[in-house]
């Protein structure tokens, strides 16, 4: 099974058992997460604190369930214990959060702070010496948000070339669409002129991902990244692609069984 549809397969069975909702939202970047935590990123499940690990940060937090999947699919903790996810007693709350969860650097769930967060860490890296590399993940929605440009603009002007950052570019968000709610366009040019390095891709296409997501481990100077990643909500299950609702609902059984024959093995 690819590492996409284990994450897949994990999102909907755990927001069925919980009744947790953001769903679509975590499917939409289940093959950012492969492509980051399959092949990308240096770090090391059994030494989750490794100084030179490269740092990432889920500031969509709402999608929490996409990234726990990946951690432990990725061996940091028991598959197992995703079961329990949204449940009372739980570490693995709804949004995502640090306390407890070997792998997750920032509890994260109030949109439009987790690039500062992550242009902190890259500013740190420079000014330490350190190799590693900061990945943040953004919604499109998130961008509404001023705090976002604000860090945009910090990491443009001190070249923080070891800073990613990737748009889950769905075109959805908890309401409506992006177009309806608060328009991104020209989306592209905006981060170009805060002085980053920008490649719109197919935030479903893992060679794509691969190849735009990858800067060197070192702290030199250079055009932060920004990869618009063209995405699908609730990608992989039909009645749930494109489908705003599915930003808030959970599967039943009967549609969780639909939803895994349809996501299959990959």
């Amino acid at each position: 099974m690819s590492l996409a549809s284990a994450i897949r397969r994990h999102v909907l069975t755990m927001t069925s058992i919980g009744r947790s909702s953001h769903v679509g939202s975590a499917l939409s970047c289940a093959d950012i997460l492969a492509v980051l935590y399959g092949e990308i990123m240096h770090v090391d499940p059994a030494r989750p604190d490794w100084p030179d690990r490269d740092r990432f940060i889920m500031s969509k937090g709402h999608a929490g369930a996409a990234l726990y999947a990946a951690l432990a699919e990725r061996g940091f903790f028991d598959p197992a214990v995703l079961h329990r996810h949204y449940q009372n007693g739980s570490y693995l709350s709804g949004h995502v959060s640090h306390v407890g969860i070997p792998g997750v650097e920032f509890s994260t769930g109030s949109l439009g702070h987790g690039l500062s967060v992550g242009a902190g860490l890259a500013w740190r890296a420079r000014q330490t010496g350190r190799p590693w590399r900061t990945f943040v993940l953004l919604g499109d929605g998130e961008c509404d948000e001023g705090s976002v440009w604000e860090a945009a603009m910090f990491a443009g002007h001190h070249e923080l070339g070891t800073l990613v950052a990737i748009v889950d570019w769905n075109g959805l968000q908890s309401m409506g669409t992006t177009e309806e709610t608060l328009r991104l366009e020209p989306f592209a040019a905006k981060w170009e002129s805060f002085g980053w390095d920008v490649a719109v891709v197919d935030g479903h296409s893992l060679t794509d991902l691969s190849e735009k997501t990858r800067v060197p481990r070192d702290p030199g100077r250079a055009r932060p990244r920004c990869v618009l990643a063209r995405t699908v909500k609730g990608k992989g299950v039909s009645f749930m692609e494109n489908q705003v609702l599915w930003h808030y609902r959970a599967p039943s059984p009967d549609e969780l069984r639909t939803a895994l024959a349809e996501v299959g093995a990959g």
